[in-house]
């Protein structure tokens, strides 16, 4: 029985010897056949198994940045979904370096002159493309705070569009001249944006009209409100109003205040408005008076005019 217990360690070494120098010394002597440069501290070594790590690496990263965006996107609606691809292809490619760098460390490759020599590279480049991360970091922000969304309607540096991209660095609207404009995203979060559909669609406009002193202004409200409430595109609830403003300079001041659904088309029903403001006074006798400036002059003493002329003899003119 001892001689058989004595037989199987034999025979167990045996095998575990083969394997370890056979079978993991071949493995081992296939990974390390490669290109070597230097001897020492300098050497630097690219094998097989240096250029298998680098695929794991990468495979490896493709496949937990696919999860980490799938875990954090999981809730989001499809285009916020869509405009996270951009900001995981940053953070990916920013990976894809860390993984080279640490590649070559293992390489045996002295990575702290590159390190070094990048540093003065990237702040330089930081100064220069500042304004470029100020649109990735705005861009950032809009996605996660929400703040902007596909078919808001907007109004930047006086103009007015309709968004239809958001992207990390820059978002596109067309205005409503069918014009595109692309806006900067760092514009979302250094200056004032109003968004005119950030808390819903619909919007309270209003257009201002003046009427002639004299004019009776009971019949030029009815008139006024007679008009919002057949007006086309302009919403029953909430109810529309007429307000008098001011007496003013040259007229007395209303103005029509009405709600609407769609704000981008609002110049077109404020339009129809205003040709019905005119055709219904012209009807009813309501002046819609234009500027005008009283100048009364007063002078001291009474103004003296005076168109002597010299005698003819003077300028030597009749003589003989």
């Amino acid at each position: 029985m001892a001689q058989i217990l004595i037989m199987v360690q034999d025979n167990t070494q045996i095998i575990k010897e083969i394997i370890e120098e056979d079978i993991w010394g071949s493995i081992k002597q296939f990974l390390e056949f490669g290109l070597h440069y230097g001897k020492g501290e300098n050497t630097i070594d690219i094998t097989i198994g240096l250029l298998l790590l680098l695929t794991l690496s990468f495979v490896g990263t493709i496949f937990f940045m696919k999860w980490v965006r799938q875990f954090f996107t999981r809730n989001m609606d499809l285009d916020d979904k869509l405009k996270f691809v951009s900001i995981f292809k940053f953070i990916k490619y920013v990976v894809y370096i860390v993984v080279i760098l640490f590649t070559m460390s293992t390489a045996g490759i002295n990575i702290t002159i590159l390190i070094t020599a990048s540093a003065a590279l990237f702040v330089g480049l930081g100064l220069a493309l500042q304004e470029l991360f100020q649109d990735i970091i705005g861009g950032i922000f809009i996605i996660l705070d929400k703040s902007l969304r596909v078919g808001d309607i907007v109004e930047v540096d006086s103009k007015v569009g309709k968004v239809f991209e958001i992207k990390l660095r820059t978002t596109r609207a067309i205005t409503r001249d069918d014009k595109i404009i692309i806006i900067p995203n760092h514009k979302f979060i250094s200056d004032i944006v109003y968004n005119y559909t950030q808390n819903h669609k619909t919007t309270r406009e209003t257009v201002k009209i003046g009427v002639a002193y004299g004019s009776d202004v009971q019949l030029v409200t009815k008139i006024l409100e007679t008009i919002l409430q057949n007006q086309k595109g302009v919403l029953k609830s909430p109810k529309s109003f007429v307000l008098f403003d001011d007496f003013g300079d040259s007229a007395l001041l209303f103005s029509l205040n009405f709600f609407i659904s769609d704000s981008f088309t609002d110049p077109r029903i404020k339009s129809e408005i205003r040709y019905r403001i005119d055709a219904e006074f012209r009807t009813n006798n309501i002046t819609i008076p234009f500027p005008q400036r009283d100048v009364h002059v007063f002078q001291q003493t009474p103004f003296k005019h005076s168109n002597v002329q010299k005698p003819d003899r003077e300028w030597g003119i009749g003589e003989d």
